[in-house]
């Protein structure tokens, strides 16, 4: 264990001169996802209670046709703006979220007593259409429903024979769920803080060797290649380590920026969060390392090697991805699939759940047996002569 020690302090003392490297693991790696979700989050928050308090504004045509229901939007915080001569085309061309048309045939319907129709134009597929449509239909719905009410008063009849159904919501969501929903993506920041905290290093300590030709005379020392790849993946494991724990602190101290009040969902990323999402994470450093490894000595070239792991990266995007558009029930076979039991744990820690013992047994014990399969595989290919030989 003398060779592999050696080769760890070896690579763990020349990469930390490496700005680089060093660069990656202690700053880009760790803290661009909680910076980049805080200041998401903020810019959105902000935008949207901004919508929603500020007057909306909108072109009106024929607003003399219903000024009843003019009136009445105005009390709500609509603010008519004057009409447009083709509201397809200023909708199309950006020049307004949306345009509310008031048809030649609204007083006639109006006074029969025929569902009065106005249109509203808008496009969908902006995206600040949602937010002030929303609004204004709940405004019409709002003056309709009150209309509708005063005429069954007048006709003698109970405004309640329109709603023969009534529903009451119990809603048994808690703000630390309406939390985990909103924040789902965030176990996929840890998974690529460890999957970026080694992969400079990982690239350098093989096919960079490679390429500068420094491996050859590594593989002539009277040392067994596993106890050089044993020093070189506990180096990969430390920077990953770092660069996880850099990124577990910064997310409880990115969250005190977040205005979790306004969204009305509570944030516990104390220390007992930072430490078990440290635990979870643990077997797949090492799986991590040994996969990037194995990956870079099959590469000929550093560039060839930041391709393939770039590339690799990817993996737990699309499991992420999948994991927050498509309802998964959490399952107890689950948490013995390295990569989605880490992210399940830390989902569940989100929600306000709690990682019991036996899951917490099963990812670990799963994910270092997979490690370890991974680690066997990597020191085969040490073995090789092939990688010895510079490109």
């Amino acid at each position: 264990m003398n060779a592999s020690l050696t080769v760890f302090v070896k690579e763990v003392r020349e990469n930390l001169r490496e700005r680089r490297t060093v660069l990656n693991a202690v700053f880009t790696g760790p803290l661009i996802g909680p910076l980049m979700f805080m200041v998401l989050v903020n810019v959105t928050v902000s935008r949207q209670l901004d919508e929603a308090e500020a007057p909306l504004a909108l072109p009106v045509i024929g607003a003399s046709r219903a000024p009843n229901l003019i009136e009445a939007l105005r009390q709500q915080g609509f603010e008519p703006q004057p009409p447009v001569a083709d509201p397809i085309a200023v909708v199309r061309n950006q020049d307004a979220v949306a345009v509310l048309r008031i048809p030649d045939s609204f007083g006639d319907a109006w006074r029969t007593g025929d569902p009065a129709p106005v249109e509203l134009y808008y496009d969908s597929s902006r995206r600040d259409t949602d937010q002030p449509v929303t609004r204004l239909k709940a405004m019409i719905e709002s003056y309709s429903h009150r209309t509708g009410a005063m005429r069954l008063v007048a006709r003698g009849l109970s405004p309640t024979v329109s709603n023969p159904v009534l529903v009451a919501e119990r809603d048994q969501s808690t703000p630390r769920s309406r939390a985990g929903k909103l924040f789902s993506i965030l176990p996929y920041f840890f998974v690529l803080t460890v999957f970026m905290g080694g992969m400079y290093l990982a690239v350098d300590l093989t096919a960079g060797e490679r390429e500068r030709q420094s491996m050859e005379p590594l593989f002539i020392n009277p040392v067994a290649p596993w106890r050089i790849l044993l020093g070189k993946i506990g180096a990969i494991c430390v920077f990953s380590l770092s660069s996880l724990l850099i990124c577990a602190i910064a997310f409880p101290v990115a969250a005190r920026f977040i205005p979790t009040e306004k969204l009305g969902i509570a944030l516990d990323l104390g220390p007992a969060f930072v430490l078990e999402v440290l635990v979870l994470m643990l077997p797949l450093v090492l799986l991590v390392a040994g996969l990037q490894t194995l990956v870079a000595s099959f590469s000929k070239s550093y560039r060839e090697a930041q391709t393939y792991l770039s590339i690799l990266m990817l993996v737990p995007v699309l499991l992420s991805v999948l994991l927050t558009v498509l309802p998964v029930k959490t399952a107890e076979w689950m948490y013995a699939v390295p990569l989605l039991g880490q992210q399940l744990g830390i989902t569940e820690l989100l929600v306000g759940g709690s990682v019991t013992a036996r899951q917490l047994g099963t990812c670990m014990l799963s994910g270092f047996i997979v490690a370890a399969l991974m680690l066997a595989i990597t020191a085969r290919v040490y073995d090789s002569e092939r990688l010895a030989i510079s490109a």
